[in-house]
């Protein structure tokens, strides 16, 4: 009797664990056999939650406790301000008086000296950038090295001071970068280079200082990003390692006044050619001081943080530098905004359908309550839309992107006083609130006891104050990306209905048949239109080799040249519609599109997940409706597979972004150029994403449309 308990009883758990597993295949096979209905749903929830985002935005709120903001008074007073005013009136008297801008860089090592720093001169040359498609997400860059036997060019100089920290031993830093231009230097550079000097003043005779201070006065004349990129490759990398910066008599005296080069080789206060370092870096603010011309009501302070291929600095940097700029000194703080998007009637119609339900449910429970209004909606919208197509574009918004390349967590702070420049303390009272911020938000950094870790590192801005975290907005994606497997999975399997010819008819095949293998030729096409991609991927390199060409003509000839080699391999290989089973090898080819796009989407969400984001909009509704026109019998269907045909073809989907987030007049074929130069140029991974998995999609579209 025992026996047979005990063998009923394993009986039992066989069939329960059969009915587990057969709980998990039932459940594939019911989203197989009803992929249309999940495919709509799923998509349907997808863009609704994109819709939703402004809503789920949460406060920022600082994570690490060890920051404290705000703990302690600020130091700085009227006194730093009136050394702001010494430099600034120097480098005017010195501009307007010898018109000499070279003279600048001694001037400021001079003041640096005067503080008790250690000063040096960094020089570096222009790079050019070029097309390095086996560069990309790489470190390593073109040395920007001046050598004795080197080019004659003119030099950059950035001009490089160092508070050594007399709490702290030498292993950390916080990085201070005030870029000016030395051929051009206007007011705004001026106040920006005196607002850095006046908390430099500060921080020599900080007691409190457990971080090393390094003011980089850095020399834009070939850009702000260039100046501050080289100065942190010479930083990272040993002159054991790579070939340190240094300029023979020869050379230093063709690039560099010789007034100047004899003043520094006189000895006094002069910056020592030698490169100096301190500890790791911390953190890194670039100071900026712009002045907008209008009459505001409070300062202004706009955060940069978008570094390159959608990297952003640990959130708590920002979150300290908003809490001290609005709760300490009043600054109305601003981040990037479409414009265009606030006067949106759509935006306005869903932002006013919110808060009417918001109203509703409120009735219902008061906890319900979205708590949103129709213009938070349609603001927070417009900035998440200039969030999120910044980091998809891949391109720093400032210099503070070169710091991300070396994991260091940096922002740049563009402060706009309330009055013009013109009229008198305008700027004065700008630097003491902006020296107070700096202070406080170097306070904070200097508290830290390790790196930023503890915030978001993935996130969307709706305001300077609120955020969207990985965890949120990836739901979209991936409910819009969710019916790319199931869809695949039915096409292949055959369990998937079509109309041809006004007859419902489903493919069918058997394992063994010879028409199971069928695949692999419409795996032939994809494949060949994937190497046909990879070939107009690297043409750019070749094409931006041809001298005096204009920005029309180089892409007239790659649009010739990618069509040329489309057609040859449409003539060696054949037609994509030969040896095909003419009824239904649409079915498998629309299969192994979907199947490599479905990868590529995944693939490129490791790398920029906002290119994803938007890149999904346009390939999963083509992977899904893709079907031939002349099997569309549904007028709606017909119009939807032409409208992506039009909107989904690369360079008009640039268009319509580009067109969103900038205002521009006019446009020409030129252009196109440009924006792709652009990207490949930063090695943006959002070129790949369209060279390569957004085109090959948009090519086996037309295909499946235009299938006999």
């Amino acid at each position: 009797m025992e026996e047979s308990e005990e063998e009923n009883g394993g009986r039992k758990m066989k069939s329960m664990e059969r009915r587990k597993a057969r709980l998990i295949i039932r459940l594939g096979e019911f989203l197989i056999s009803h992929s249309v209905l999940a495919s709509v749903i799923s998509c349907a929830a997808g863009i609704v939650v994109l819709f939703l985002l402004p809503v789920l935005a949460k406060k920022t709120y600082i994570s690490e406790n060890a920051l404290m903001p705000g703990s302690a008074n600020p130091m700085f007073s009227q006194k730093h301000v009136m050394e702001a005013d010494k430099l600034v009136k120097a480098i005017t008297d010195q501009i307007y008086s010898t018109g000499k801008e070279l003279e600048t860089p001694r001037l400021i090592a001079q003041y640096m000296s005067h503080l008790g720093a250690e000063v040096y001169y960094h020089k570096f040359k222009e790079e050019t950038k070029q097309f390095h498609p086996f560069h990309f997400f790489s470190s390593i860059h073109t040395s920007g090295s001046v050598h004795g036997n080197g080019s004659t060019t003119a030099l950059g100089i950035n001009t490089v001071g160092i508070i050594r920290a007399p709490r702290g031993d030498g292993k950390e830093s916080i990085v201070m970068v005030s870029p000016y231009n030395s051929q051009k230097l206007v007011l705004d550079d001026a106040v920006s280079l005196g607002l850095a000097y006046s908390v430099f003043s500060l921080l020599s005779q900080a007691t409190w200082l457990a971080k090393d201070i390094v003011w980089v006065a850095s020399d834009s004349r070939y850009g702000e990003y260039v100046s501050v990129d080289a100065w942190l490759r010479e930083y990272h990398n040993p002159s054991f390692l790579s070939e340190a910066v240094k300029v023979d008599s020869d050379t230093y005296k063709m690039c560099i006044d010789k007034n100047m080069a004899h003043n520094c080789k006189n000895g006094g206060d002069r910056g020592s050619d030698d490169f100096r370092r301190a500890g790791t870096m911390a953190a890194g603010l670039v100071l900026k001081v712009t002045d907008q011309k209008q009459t505001n009501e409070r300062d202004s302070l706009k955060i940069y943080s978008e570094a390159s291929n959608g990297q952003m600095p640990n959130l708590d940097l920002v979150n300290i530098v908003y809490y001290l700029a609005v709760q300490r000194q009043s600054f109305h703080v601003k981040v990037g905004i479409i414009r265009s998007l606030l006067s949106s009637v759509f935006l306005k119609t869903i932002g006013k359908t919110l808060e009417i339900l918001s109203e509703m449910v409120g009735y219902l429970n008061p906890k319900w309550k979205f708590g949103i209004s129709s213009a938070d909606y349609v603001e927070g919208s417009a900035t998440l839309a200039s969030s999120m197509y910044t980091q998809a574009l891949g391109v720093p918004t400032g210099s503070h992107g070169a710091f991300r390349d070396y994991q260091v967590d940096a922002i740049t702070l563009e402060f706009s006083p309330s009055f013009p420049f013109q009229k008198d303390l305008s700027h004065s009272l700008t630097i003491i609130n902006s020296g107070r911020l700096i202070e406080g938000v170097i306070r904070s950094v200097n508290n830290l006891l390790e790196k930023f870790h503890q915030s978001f590192f993935l996130y969307f801005f709706t305001s300077p104050d609120k955020f969207i975290s990985v965890g949120v907005y990836m739901i979209g994606f991936a409910l819009l990306a969710a019916p790319l497997p199931i869809v695949a999975s039915a096409l292949f399997s055959g369990k998937f209905t079509s109309e041809d010819h006004g007859e419902s008819t489903v493919t069918e095949k058997t394992s063994n048949s010879p028409a199971s293998w069928q695949w692999i030729g419409a795996a032939k096409v994809v494949f060949t239109v994937h190497i046909w991609a990879i070939i107009v991927l690297l043409m750019p390199h070749f094409i931006s080799q041809l001298p005096n060409l204009t920005s029309t003509m180089s892409m007239l000839i790659w649009i010739s040249n990618s069509t040329i080699t489309a057609l040859f391999f449409y003539m060696v290989l054949g037609s994509p519609y030969q040896h095909s089973n003419p009824q239904h090898k649409w079915l498998l080819l629309k299969a192994v599109m979907i199947s490599a796009t479905s990868i590529g989407l995944s693939l490129m969400s490791i790398i920029n997940f906002a290119t994803v984001q938007i890149g999904s909009l346009f390939l999963v509704p083509m992977c899904l409706i893709a079907q031939p026109l002349r099997c569309s019998k549904p007028v709606l269907l017909t119009c939807c597979n032409l409208l992506f045909m039009i909107i989904g073809f690369p360079l008009f989907a640039m268009l319509i972004f580009e067109s969103l987030s900038t205002e521009f007049e006019g446009i020409c074929i030129g252009n196109f150029w440009e924006w792709t130069q652009s990207l490949w140029e930063w090695n943006s991974a959002t070129y790949l994403y369209l060279l390569v998995v957004h085109l090959p999609c948009w090519v086996l579209f037309m295909h499946i449309l235009f299938h006999p």
